[in-house]
């Protein structure tokens, strides 16, 4: 069949050509074999649907833009699952764009977005900055916004999280109370919500055990594998802590590499707990204690309040909804 149109598909199949659309929408209010037949049929003719065209139609992209720091990270790609998931049951895409935590490029690429190029925005920050003017621009111009995990507290949006302050402290009293009494505290930007708050558990739980507050075992990393193997390795020699709490997963990892390389042993020397959502974390050697976060349900969460933004044609509820993480103990910090 030459120059096949939705048209002409629905007069081949005897069927509407609005039951034509919904199936290729991914709608769930439509018979399942009926869809198959739509979709094996015009797969055998080649023939894909015209979305910019109908988007155009209604004035709408179809589109979400999803704004992470960094995609070669579990709990990011866990969670952009999530809202793939919710987004692909609306009939809707999503375009992805990684900040590497850079925050001139949150900022080019919220500008962008602003002119039209998605219907809404789901963002994990990148960082501190005094001016967010940018992203208020987004409400002038109707575009919702929504974040998850990383945020910023002077932005009034719907922001998904989790109980990071009470995660922290509790890592923390678990190394504490396994022995140790020089817990050092790894982390890459304090600047961010996030550092903030799991800093504050960590301090906390520290000052309730009475246990001195040593601002050198407060270690400031990098997005840089090698400058961090460097950090630590001097950290480790130098002022030789007895547990590591690491606020985010990568790391924990360059921790196991450094310990490794200059016979440190995990847990006998040194014990080590980790925010981190890989799932291989059970088949490290030694395995490793984590705390988990919920990231494909802080996904799927972040994801149905923008649609009920976009559906009710208004603002995200400016609402922070929080998501509980667990605390799996594992060897790494608890020895045999």
């Amino acid at each position: 069949m030459d120059n096949i149109n939705i048209k002409k598909l629905a007069k081949e199949l005897n069927i509407s050509t609005s039951t034509i659309s919904r199936a290729f929408n991914g709608n769930t209010d439509i018979n399942k074999d009926t869809k198959e037949r739509i979709l094996a049929y015009a797969k055998q003719h080649n023939f894909l649907p015209n979305h910019y065209a109908s988007s155009l139609r209604d004035k709408k992209t179809k589109t979400l833009a999803v704004i992470v720091p960094e995609i070669a990270n579990d709990f990011f790609s866990q969670a952009i699952n999530g809202i793939e998931e919710v987004a692909r049951k609306k009939g809707f895409y999503i375009l992805l764009y990684r900040t590497d935590d850079v925050f001139e490029k949150e900022v080019s690429f919220v500008n962008y977005l602003n002119n039209g190029k998605a219907d809404g925005i789901i963002m994990s920050v990148s960082g501190e900055a005094n001016d967010h003017n940018y992203l208020r621009q987004l409400e002038k111009k109707h575009v919702p916004v929504v974040f998850f995990d990383r945020v910023y507290e002077d932005i009034e949006a719907a922001k998904v999280t989790t109980n990071d302050y009470d995660s922290s402290f509790a890592a923390t009293e678990h190394l504490i109370k396994t022995g140790c009494k020089k817990v050092a505290y790894l982390v890459v930007n304090k600047s961010i919500s996030i550092g903030k708050v799991r800093m504050q558990g960590y301090l906390d739980a520290l000052a309730k055990h009475k246990v001195a507050f040593d601002d050198n075992l407060i270690i400031d990393c990098s997005n840089d594998e090698k400058v961090n193997y460097k950090i630590l390795k001097k950290a480790l020699l130098e002022i030789k802590p007895d547990g590591i709490f690491s606020s985010v997963e990568r790391l924990a990892f360059a921790t196991y590499y450094v310990c490794n390389d200059i016979g440190i042993s995990i847990p006998n020397d040194l014990k080590v707990i980790s925010f981190s959502s890989l799932r291989v974390a059970p088949l490290l050697s030694p395995p490793l204690s984590t705390i988990t976060q919920p990231a494909y349900e802080m996904g799927v969460k972040a994801a149905t309040l923008l649609f009920e933004a976009l559906e009710n044609n208004s603002s995200a509820p400016k609402k922070e909804h929080v998501l509980k993480s667990k605390l799996f103990i594992r060897k790494s910090s608890i020895g045999e």
